[in-house]
């Protein structure tokens, strides 16, 4: 049986996920994953900056999340519209120059940092401000 293209466009719609925001490389983002093991199923929060994302907002578009744990980088790849990630939320937008942020790779993460423009979308109250800077 030959599937046309309307038909492979039609069964692609039906899995895509309208519940995502865009997703840009810089981004800093923490994505919350459904974890099954054995028969109990947990949430499993992974945050770090969007160094790729790949093959489009289609059903096969991917993005990469780096991030740094002791001293060792980990990067993960996610679908982008996997039924396991249960939400993607944007935590911190930045405007790059790049589409692929490779370089991040060799680079500390404090060098990179100092680099990219942050874009804030939401003012942060000042008390929770001043907290931090307190902590520092």
């Amino acid at each position: 049986m030959i599937l046309s293209y309307n038909m492979i466009t039609a069964i692609e719609k039906v899995h895509l996920r309208t519940d995502l925001g865009s997703i840009h490389s810089g981004d800093t983002v923490r994505v919350v994953q459904k974890i099954k093991e054995g028969d109990k199923e947990r949430l499993s929060a992974f945050e770090g900056i969007v160094i790729a994302t790949k093959h489009g907002q289609g059903i096969t578009g991917t993005f990469t999340v780096r991030k740094v744990v002791d001293g060792i980088g980990v990067e993960r790849v996610f679908p982008l519209h996997s039924p396991l990630i249960s939400k993607i939320e944007v935590v911190r937008r930045a405007k790059t120059r790049r589409a692929k942020l490779y370089y991040i790779r060799e680079k500390a993460a404090r060098e990179v940092r100092r680099k990219m423009k942050y874009i804030f979308q939401e003012k942060v109250p000042v008390a929770e401000t001043q907290e931090a800077i307190k902590s520092e």
